[in-house]
């Protein structure tokens, strides 16, 4: 019996914090996840019905996740890592109130073994909601 991959195996998340659905598409150097927001009380990072335009970040920081996890051939559970800047970030709304689609998309930068970094962007559609780099360190005792 094989066992199909999911988005929580290739993520260092379990249970409601595991915010994708699906991957769309990826690559080498690229990746495109997507994700249905539907009752925003129950999300565990909004705040009465209320997700916060800051919380697009932990989308992407997933997304880039999730990328490391199917790029990397020799990974057996995935790899955590901590987002130790956000650069250029642009918030273009200020929360989320209502069900909506989004489209989180990650390109890699550069990286190596102590940590990563990536540019994203999260939209509704063609609406861009949050853009910015990010750069994420591995903890010493979990270099490969």
């Amino acid at each position: 019996m094989s066992h199909q991959i999911t988005i929580a195996d290739l993520v260092p998340h379990a249970g409601a914090m595991v915010l994708l659905d699906e991957v769309i598409s990826y690559g080498a150097e690229h990746i495109h996840c997507r994700t249905q927001l539907q009752d925003l009380h129950q999300h565990p990072l909004a705040q009465s019905g209320v997700l916060p335009a800051t919380a697009l970040a932990e989308l992407a920081g997933q997304a880039m996740a999730v990328h490391g996890s199917l790029i990397d051939s020799a990974a057996r559970t995935p790899r955590a890592g901590q987002l130790v800047a956000l650069a250029r970030l642009e918030l273009h709304i200020d929360a989320i109130n209502q069900a909506l689609m989004l489209d989180i998309h990650a390109q890699w930068l550069a990286g190596d073994e102590r940590g990563t970094a990536y540019e994203f962007q999260v939209k509704n559609g063609d609406l861009l909601l949050a853009a910015g780099r990010a750069t994420i360190m591995f903890s010493n005792q979990e270099n490969r």
